[in-house]
């Protein structure tokens, strides 16, 4: 479990311990389109209204390094016919963009740092890939040589 890659369930874990309103239908809907042209889904909402929950959530589900079973067994997304289909099954980027903002120095930065973190921890799973390669192309190779999928959670304010 790292930073970026594979973030874990505690994150949810924690959530569910406080009050917490069922939103896990959001999940159905993300399912319906992994595989489809309409894989992007943008989840905006207004400051202080919850995105940082929803990713929690969505790191929980998909992530293949946790069993989050227990986590998600009486929300509403446990009823989904998708729910076995994709909980836990996929490797999770999970990418806070305005932590990369504030630690890469400027905003001119940011995305050459992102990546150099994120490709520093694919490299410690995924040693055949070369040090000088992109993150796209690292990730396509990954998928190319191994078969391991990835799901791309970016929160930014």
């Amino acid at each position: 479990m790292g930073m970026y890659l594979n973030p874990g369930n505690a994150g949810f874990q924690s959530i569910r311990k406080t009050i917490y309103i069922d939103k896990s239908e959001l999940i159905a809907k993300i399912n319906q389109t992994i595989g489809t042209k309409d894989k992007l889904t943008c989840v905006s909402r207004p400051r202080r209204f919850g995105k940082s929950f929803a990713t929690q959530m969505l790191c929980a589900y998909y992530d293949k390094t946790c069993n989050s079973l227990d986590l998600f067994s009486d929300l509403k997304i446990a009823k989904d016919s998708t729910f076995e289909q994709y909980r836990n099954r996929y490797h999770v980027i999970y990418l806070d963009i305005t932590w990369f903002i504030f630690t890469g120095g400027n905003i001119k930065n940011t995305v050459f740092y992102l990546q150099e973190q994120v490709l520093h921890e694919l490299y410690m799973i995924y040693p055949f890939i070369h040090k000088e390669t992109s993150f796209p192309v690292a990730l396509a190779k990954i998928a190319e040589k191994t078969g391991d999928k990835f799901i791309t959670i970016n929160e930014q304010i």
